[in-house]
């Protein structure tokens, strides 16, 4: 119960700081590359609420100069970068770790598998961050759940998906475990930078893509482009937004300013978290307006991926111990949960 209000207790924290945000003797500040441009829904707005929370927490005393999302190098490139000394910290998702250590695919976006609600229990008080510690530090940098990305769209394809049949040959952006998925189905996957998905589309050099939640999406345009926009994402329930450090310059921080940057990010969580749902709302009915379809996959469709996800799964583990170990952990911590929510929730 402790540990599961901390989220709570960082909010009011940050509405009132104590003594421990007293100014150390010299300011500090922090060159912190994002993932997400400031303006973005949810994403850009939960970089801006961090960089104020720590100053608020800090008194001013600890600063994060935010350097927009490929301004020093690629958002792919981020860890090098902090770890190499280039930036002091990156905000940023945990799906760009994976391709260096494959179990952090499961703090990213595990298709079929926990939401929000279930991940941050599992962060905050199941030993989930424990987890997501360990594997970071075996890259170099110290990094802790600085936000949460809700449901992602099922994807925008130029044609309609009646079954799984209908990807073959298909061009896709999709990334992580999901585009294994696609890739049993026939499916091409295609590796497309954010800033290059719509004028892919548009040219059409994709036949199809899953970018992010529509809040996102329409951030990026893609409703432009006249296509029809699946539900849901079975593909990416939620997936984890990230704060690192090198591990050297987090521990040279003062007991005082490590606190501050763990209570930012918890109230980051809450922000995200809050502010999610509605924003998705209203992209949809902007969406609505402008003609958009809504589509649903066919449960037959949605049955094949969840099984053929069941098989992605089962082999990374096999062959991945700490994937196997990560793995097997949060599905137990999921039993008791969703356990109680079959009683609870009428």
């Amino acid at each position: 119960m402790r540990r599961a209000s901390l989220l709570v207790v960082a909010s009011l924290w940050l509405a009132s700081p104590p003594a421990l945000a007293q100014q150390p003797v010299e300011a500090q500040r922090l060159r912190m590359q994002t993932a997400f441009n400031p303006g973005l829904s949810v994403l850009g707005e939960g970089a801006r609420h961090f960089v104020d929370s720590v100053k608020a927490a800090s008194n001013g005393a600890l600063s994060l100069k935010i350097v927009e999302a490929g301004g020093r190098v690629p958002s792919a490139d981020l860890l090098e970068a902090v770890v190499g000394g280039e930036l002091d910290a990156a905000f940023t998702w945990t799906g760009h770790a994976a391709t260096k250590l494959s179990a952090l695919a499961l703090f990213a976006s595990v298709p079929f598998g926990p939401s929000v609600e279930e991940y941050v229990g599992w962060m905050v008080d199941g030993g989930g961050a424990a987890l997501h510690r360990e594997l970071y530090e075996r890259l170099g940098v110290h990094a802790m759940m600085c936000g949460i990305m809700g449901p992602e769209a099922g994807g925008w394809f130029r044609g309609e998906i009646t079954s799984v049949a209908d990807l073959k040959g298909l061009r896709v952006r999709f990334t992580g475990l999901a585009a294994e998925v696609l890739q049993r189905f026939g499916a091409e996957i295609v590796g497309v930078p954010a800033g290059e998905v719509f004028y892919k589309l548009q040219q059409g050099k994709l036949d199809g893509a899953e970018f992010s939640m529509p809040s996102v999406d329409r951030a990026l345009g893609l409703e432009k482009l006249g296509m029809l926009y699946y539900f849901p994402g079975w593909h990416q329930p939620a997936s984890l937004i990230d704060f690192y450090m090198r591990k050297d310059k987090w521990e040279a921080l003062s007991r005082a300013q490590r606190a501050q940057i763990e209570m930012a990010c918890q109230s980051t969580v809450l922000f995200t978290m809050a502010r999610a749902p509605a924003e998705q709302a209203k992209a949809l009915a902007y969406f609505r307006k402008q003609g958009i379809s809504l589509r649903f996959w066919a449960p037959s469709t949605l049955e094949s991926f969840r099984e053929t996800s069941a098989d992605v799964m089962r082999e990374h583990a096999e062959k991945d111990s700490d994937f196997r170990r990560v793995w097997e952990h949060m599905r137990q911590y999921l039993d008791g949960p969703r356990a109680w929510q079959r009683l609870s929730r009428p």
